[in-house]
């Protein structure tokens, strides 16, 4: 097979642009399209970075799956728990810490330029939940070399993030088993 035949219609393998992209909204999927696409990425051999700023020490299954894909993928959990909820009896200052250490890291492990992809998981939750500022993803959205793709997850991405984005995904809720009393289910939802 030649070069050609493997080579997606309309794609730009030659000279890589990196992209801005969001997913967000209220429904179930945002984290787990952003590692499908971690996935796609890794499979072409391109080196990925993960930064989570919410989920604290709770083991799920993604998190047992990225570990088998290192060292392509780097993977760092720097919230500490969620906040406000699910038994937090962290004071809000750890929280704000915390995110505020994770954007740093990001920041700069994004300017290395050593990433073909780089995942901000959850910042949109830290910035509704006042850990963290749009202003701040709006600063690392400036310094994303060229050729590093960014995604940017979480409920109620900011319009402002919207508008500079590349491409923008809500997932919405149409039904969920939830509504039916149906708890989130081991190799399902976490």
């Amino acid at each position: 097979m030649t070069n050609t035949e493997n080579k997606a219609p309309n794609s730009t393998d030659e000279s890589p642009r990196g992209l801005v992209l969001v997913n967000t909204g209220d429904g179930k999927g945002k984290t787990t399209a952003a590692l499908g696409t971690i996935l796609r990425a890794v499979g072409y051999g391109h080196r990925c970075l993960i930064v989570q700023f919410i989920k604290g020490s709770w083991m799920y299954g993604e998190l047992k799956s990225i570990r088998r894909l290192e060292p392509e993928v780097e993977f760092h959990r720097m919230g500490k728990g969620f906040v406000g909820i699910v038994d937090d009896n962290l004071p809000r200052e750890e929280h704000e810490k915390a995110a505020q250490e994770a954007l740093v890291f990001a920041r700069n492990k994004l300017m290395s330029g050593d990433y073909r992809l780089v995942l901000l998981d959850e910042i949109f939750i830290a910035v509704t939940l006042g850990l963290i500022s749009t202003k701040d993803i709006l600063d690392i959205m400036d310094v994303r070399p060229a050729h590093t793709t960014l995604i940017l997850t979480g409920r109620g991405a900011p319009q402002e993030v919207i508008e500079r984005a590349d491409t923008v995904t809500e997932m919405r809720e149409v039904k969920h088993a939830f509504r039916k009393g149906i708890l989130a289910q081991r190799g399902v939802d976490y």
